[in-house]
């Protein structure tokens, strides 16, 4: 009965989120951001081959003031793409990436210089630091047709032909802009603020953007799965291994932190699906993990109302089943926030020294909790247990 009850309640928790994995958000676009495709004709200043087909070229505002338009030729597979953005100082960029990572991509950068000179030029970026971001290099094939780069009004064009390898309907783009100048050699300086999208080449009428804000995205999966796998899962487990001799309270507690934790776990499994559907991460580890873990706790939580009373055989058994799942979940648990901080490198360390100090907090509370149970002071149902026949020492009586 506890196991059918156990498992109806899962089911209305799968059932209640799933739906939104499997929601279409391919029609999504901010409608905050100002239409800016029939501001202006672009034959008026583009050069040719630009002139040509610019006019007729399917247009989209995909971020802040950053608008797309593109055209494709599907017998070669070289692909004609204009982005615009409103421009003041510095550099605008847009770039193409495998798994909606900064990092490993390639990226065209136009800029107008303090004199007025236009530059555009494709980048590499191997990392986060400065030094890392390599220009004319990168993987992007770009055409004989030359690159351009104009200001007309207050909007900046970048204006190139490229050629992929593969037809993929729906690619990762990245677009991000700084006010400040690259230094004279070509040096980018740190981008203000940056975005990744999903465009939808595939559209007869035009691109459909899904405006991904990744990193709000990966901040909740990365605080979900912190909360959950790295910080009360593991308290639910110190509770129930070092708290016994308060008995029924570390029970209690046990089961009511472990429940919280499946919950803010399985919630950043959901947000870890639904950002995979997105930008489609070339991240098998990472979450093959997860769902591994996702499986494991399923799994406990089932096991939590199939637990066998203490009187029977099968207790034995039930224990080792269920303490050991459990390590091994908590240890692949730190393992896979380990990995995918590691896999969302953005530059910036608070990830790593925040999940760090939870993590080295956890291993010394193991530790000296651990030097404490061995000694018996804490973790025995019997550790404030009197030793039998001890007389209270009010009862006894002088001679």
């Amino acid at each position: 009965m506890r196991t059918l009850v156990g498992f109806y309640i899962l089911c209305l928790l799968l059932g209640q989120d799933l739906p939104l994995l499997l929601a279409d958000d391919a029609d999504f676009i901010n409608d905050s951001t100002p239409n800016l495709c029939f501001a202006t004709r672009l034959s008026d200043f583009l050069p040719p081959p630009y002139s040509n087909i610019s006019d007729s070229m399917p247009c989209t505002p995909l971020w802040n003031t950053f608008v797309l338009r593109y055209s494709e030729n599907r017998d070669n597979n070289v692909m004609t793409i204009i982005v615009s953005a409103l421009y003041t100082t510095g550099w605008v960029g847009v770039g193409f990436s495998r798994d909606g990572r900064m990092v490993g991509s390639s990226a065209m950068v136009g800029w107008i210089t303090k004199k007025g000179h236009a530059k555009i030029k494709q980048y590499y970026l191997q990392g986060t630091e400065r030094d890392q971001v390599v220009p004319d290099q990168g993987e992007l094939q770009l055409q004989k047709v030359p690159p351009v780069v104009a200001l007309h009004g207050a909007m900046i064009y970048l204006a190139f032909q490229v050629k992929f390898t593969v037809r993929v309907p729906r690619r990762a783009v990245i677009l991000a802009f700084s006010t400040a100048y690259p230094s004279k050699l070509g040096r980018l300086t740190k981008h203000d603020d940056k975005t990744t999208v999903i465009v939808d080449f595939s559209k007869a009428s035009g691109v459909t953007s899904i405006q991904t804000t990744s990193s709000t995205e990966k901040t909740k999966h990365g605080v979900m799965a912190i909360l959950g796998w790295g910080f009360l899962l593991p308290l639910g487990a110190f509770l129930a291994r070092y708290l016994r001799h308060r008995d029924p309270l570390w029970y209690y507690l046990h089961i009511g932190i472990q429940f919280t934790g499946f919950i803010f776990g399985l919630a950043a499994v959901i947000l870890g699906i639904r950002l995979y559907n997105r930008i489609q991460p070339d991240i098998p580890a990472h979450r093959g993990i997860g769902i591994f873990l996702l499986i494991l706790s399923i799994l406990q939580v089932l096991a939590f109302f199939a637990r066998p009373h203490k009187e029977t055989k099968m207790r034995r058994y039930w224990n080792w089943y269920h303490h050991w799942i459990g390590r091994i979940s908590l240890f692949f648990g730190a393992v896979n926030i380990l990995l995918g901080i590691r896999m969302a490198n953005s530059g910036e360390d608070g990830w790593k020294i925040g999940y760090g100090f939870v993590l080295a907090v956890t291993l010394l509370a193991f530790l000296v909790l651990e030097i404490f149970r061995i000694r018996g002071s804490i973790g025995s149902p019997s550790s404030h247990t009197p030793p039998p026949f001890e007389t209270h020492p009010s009862s006894t009586s002088s001679v």
